[in-house]
């Protein structure tokens, strides 16, 4: 099990996947990932099963949490209860976020 990680290596490894999303680590009490959203983009989540942390690495959107929105930009950390409706949107910089899910996301 790799224990340290570089968001540059993942988001390589990302990219060469041709996806949105990339899930670098995952053990039964919670699982991580990189996602990433370019500017003008659309975020095609759907609620969760798990409770969620969001980190905002890089970028500025709008993100909305059920019927609450805020402005999330670098440093902006999100909590997102199991089964809430969620998504970024007005996606003004590429957005580049760290996801945590416990327990681990079922696929």
């Amino acid at each position: 099990m790799a224990h340290f990680f570089h968001l540059d290596d993942l988001n390589r490894q990302r990219a060469e996947k041709g996806k949105l999303y990339l899930e670098f680590l995952r053990i039964p009490a919670m699982s991580a990932g990189v996602y990433v959203l370019p500017k003008g983009g659309i975020d095609p989540q759907k609620p969760h099963r798990e409770d969620e942390m969001y980190y905002v690495v890089r970028g500025h959107a709008r993100m909305q949490i059920g019927s609450e929105h805020a402005d999330v930009r670098a440093g902006s950390v999100i909590f997102v209860e199991a089964e809430a409706e969620h998504r970024f949107y007005d996606i003004a910089e590429k957005l580049e976020i760290l996801v945590f899910f416990a327990p681990a996301e079922t696929e």
